[in-house]
């Protein structure tokens, strides 16, 4: 079992580096390469995320809990995903490159569950165990940010060169997994009813409470400003002529990195409701400072932005997840995940993806892109969201002990 952690831990950084090698530069590509996209086109590519995440349930739920072994087809989804990454680096045009991207992310979301169901599956402890080597995969997603800076392919205009790196390593994974232990369908998992296995008994359950509502829907509305963050920080960075942004951005994995570790001594101390709404009031802030921020004199209110991101993750996301289990119990933990998942990459940022690419080609002029106003819209929308949370959400005490 030992020797087996750090096989997951490699496999964990290898899937989220293959992601932060061209997720995090996607806009500033779109924007600034080849392809000279709008803000729509930009909003387009990212969509590819939600529909992903909707997917995914599905693909993994119907096909691979039933009938192959996850890691089997984590590497067939990995090998297919890396010839579409290759495509999307030579494509000519941006029909061909969102086809590309959007074929891609349909494979690629649904291996975010994959790797967590092939670790935790080996696991004695999973709540011991796991942390450590989900830490893993951010580390992975920081070195492709220090490596894209490192290099000079945003300053040099060659991101297309991140596209073919994150193929190099989704090829590399892709054979890895095969090698990985092996992990076969549950038999209660093949003999699943429809409705268990997508998630919708489950989702019936948990939305009777009403503290869990108002989370649900919460999480939901936080979604739309961070759909912002993942999809136009980056031009943002080099709109302002900051050199290196996407190493620059990997200081907010840093102190996910870090905040992560220290989940369990927080969440006892604070409980459900502080650590959420700090998390959202963390949101409020970071907009803020992006707003006022510049590369000279407001240089630091632009790396305070970027390093509350762990607070930003963590604080909501993390301590989410930990609050889902808590009101799924064990028998219904898989299906629990899984839709508060779908609920906030795939419905919030949905509609966060399509709003954000709306409020960016709005202020937008022949003079340039006013990110001041930009950056103010979604700290407006976390404001209200983080209001109309304190005001419905009862904690409740069944939720409390989070950290078995």
């Amino acid at each position: 079992m030992t020797s087996t952690m750090p096989r997951l831990s490699a496999m964990m950084f290898l899937q989220f580096f293959i992601w932060g090698a061209w997720f995090v530069t996607l806009g500033t590509y779109l924007v600034q390469g080849p392809l000279q996209a709008s803000a729509s086109q930009v909003a387009t590519a990212f969509l590819s995320q939600s529909i992903g995440a909707i997917v995914a349930p599905f693909l993994v739920g119907l096909i691979a809990d039933r009938y192959f072994a996850a890691q089997r087809i984590l590497a067939v989804l990995h090998l297919a995903g890396a010839a579409l990454l290759w495509g999307a680096s030579v494509a000519t045009s941006f029909s061909t490159f969102a086809a590309c991207v959007m074929a891609y992310m349909l494979l690629f979301m649904p291996t975010l569950a994959l790797v967590n169901s092939i670790a935790m599956r080996h696991m004695q402890a999973p709540e011991k165990q796991f942390p450590p080597v989900r830490v893993a995969g951010s580390i992975g997603w920081i070195v492709a940010g220090v490596l894209i800076g490192w290099l000079g392919w945003e300053q040099g205009q060659r991101l297309e060169l991140t596209f073919r790196m994150a193929a190099t390593a989704s090829l590399l994974l892709g054979l890895y997994a095969l090698s990985l232990p092996h992990t076969p369908p549950l038999e209660r998992q093949r003999n699943a009813r429809l409705g268990e296995i997508l998630g919708l008994e489950t989702a019936a359950r948990l939305l009777k409470s009403r503290s869990y509502l108002v989370f649900f829907l919460a999480s939901i509305a936080i979604c739309i400003p961070l759909s912002f963050y993942y999809n136009f920080t980056n031009p943002f960075l080099n709109d302002l002529g900051v050199r290196g942004a996407a190493g620059l951005q990997s200081l907010g994995q840093v102190s996910e990195v870090l905040l992560m570790l220290a989940m369990p001594f927080l969440f006892v101390r604070l409980g459900v409701k502080v650590m959420l709404a700090v998390g959202m009031a963390a949101w409020v802030l970071r907009y803020v400072m992006f707003a006022f921020g510049d590369p000279g004199s407001g240089f630091a209110l632009l790396v305070i932005g970027i390093v509350l991101h762990g607070i930003c993750y963590d604080f909501f996301f993390v301590t989410g997840q930990i609050y889902t289990d808590a009101h799924a119990g064990p028998e219904h933990r898989s299906s629990a995940q899984g839709f508060i998942t779908l609920a906030t990459y795939g419905v919030g940022m949905l509609i966060g993806t399509f709003l954000s690419g709306a409020v960016v080609e709005h202020y937008t002029t022949e003079a340039g892109r006013d990110w001041q106003q930009i950056w103010l819209f979604p700290a407006g929308v976390a404001l209200v969201v983080l209001v109309a949370f304190l005001f419905l959400f009862r904690e409740r005490p069944a939720a409390a002990p989070a950290t078995h």
